[in-house]
């Protein structure tokens, strides 16, 4: 596990992504972040449509957490029965796959699913064309695997283009060789081989949702193409900004985590099925993601300085990108209390998690389908299929 007593390893951590987010706000708030204003009045009608959205789909309030489970929507997985660990490793594996390739789609992808027959698009597209290829054992040699098996899984086509899937295919290939690199952390040469370390580190039949992120962000770090990389350490979804100041090696760095706190959440599920209480589950954020984000943009809370920068595609590392994402992670931490008081819920009973699903992110898409023709998010990203 990184130790968090330098300021390069203290990065990777629900608590610091929370923590320079939160100052991002602030500093936004002050007119002090290039590009972005901030209107906190309008965090009501956020927090409105999300408990509106959030009473259609769960009237009795019996909100499951946040997780890649909820998008697997042709069925129940397949996952083998009887050992209670082995099943929990089988889940992770599929998890890890799916939330690794669970970035945005673009425009017009769908899947046509072979078994149910029923045609799906986006995050829940993906997730059943993975569950399919997880299945099917397609996915059972990482290191070795070929882009063409990816496109057949996805059913690409000229006329049915996925964003980003070569970035995809290299990922799930770094991904196989990191496991063969670290048999310590990735038992039984699979994805998931981490539960065994996330069951030996329970203390009490417990374990801290931070903790898993923490792993995932070891286990993972070397994963990831193009990203930053200091004294050593791998730091994943991590950009700059120049109003985030130190006087130390982290300056100018926002850890956001984006894709690793969504797998966090997602094993969850897995580990308490195998009799592992996860507790802190409020340790981890929010997900500074477009569907949250896009939220808060249409709502009015943050907007352009200059409009026309809505027009421009972005790269990720865009320091206009940095902080919106950043401040999409603050602004979930405030509209919490106030989905919470419209629905007459308490704190205990609906964790940031919850809210998430219930929630923010469907009130972001739904938003999204009334603002743009095809419900896209509120900018054109340039993104390698790894971060939204």
């Amino acid at each position: 596990m990184h130790g968090t007593n330098d300021p390069i390893n203290a990065l990777l951590s629900a608590a610091a992504v929370r923590e320079r987010a939160h100052e991002m706000l602030d500093l936004a708030i002050a007119g002090r972040v290039e590009g972005w204003a901030v209107d906190l009045d309008r965090l009501g009608a956020a927090a409105e449509l999300t408990a509106q959205v959030t009473r259609e789909r769960y009237p009795d309030l019996a909100i499951p957490f946040h997780a890649r489970w909820r998008h697997f929507v042709a069925g129940e997985p397949a996952l083998p029965e009887g050992d209670a660990a082995e099943r929990a490793r089988a889940a992770f594996d599929l998890v890890i796959l799916s939330v690794l390739l669970d970035a945005g789609t673009g425009p017009g992808w769908r899947f046509a699913d072979p078994v149910g027959g029923e045609t799906f698009t986006r995050s829940e597209g993906l997730a059943v064309a993975s569950q399919r290829m997880f299945e099917a054992g397609d996915l059972d040699d990482l290191a070795t695997l070929e882009t063409g098996t990816l496109a057949r899984g996805f059913q690409i086509s000229g006329d049915n283009p996925l964003a980003g899937l070569d970035g995809r295919g290299a990922l799930l290939r770094r991904l196989g060789m990191q496991v063969l690199a670290r048999p310590d952390l990735f038992a039984g040469g699979r994805p998931g081989g981490l539960y065994d370390v996330l069951a030996a580190r329970a203390e009490g039949g417990k374990l801290p949702a931070p903790a898993i992120l923490e792993l995932l962000l070891e286990a993972l770090g070397p994963i990831w193409a193009d990203r930053l990389v200091i004294d050593g350490v791998a730091l994943g979804d991590c950009w700059r900004h120049p109003a985030i100041r130190r006087s130390d090696a982290s300056d100018g760095l926002v850890p956001l985590h984006k894709l690793s706190q969504w797998l966090s959440y997602s094993l969850i599920e897995p580990l308490k099925e195998a009799g592992i209480a996860v507790v802190d589950v409020d340790g981890l954020t929010g997900l500074a993601e477009y569907r949250n984000g896009g939220l808060f943009v249409d709502t009015g809370v943050l907007k352009l300085t200059d409009p026309a920068a809505a027009g421009r595609a972005h790269l990720v590392s865009d320091p206009l990108i940095v902080a919106w994402r950043a401040m999409t992670v603050a602004l979930l931490d405030r509209l919490a209390p106030l989905v919470r008081a419209k629905l007459g819920v308490a704190e205990a009973d609906f964790p940031l998690a919850r809210m998430l699903e219930g929630g923010s992110w469907i009130a972001g898409r739904r938003i999204a389908a009334e603002r743009r023709a095809g419900g896209g998010p509120p900018f054109t990203i340039i993104s390698d299929g790894t971060v939204f």
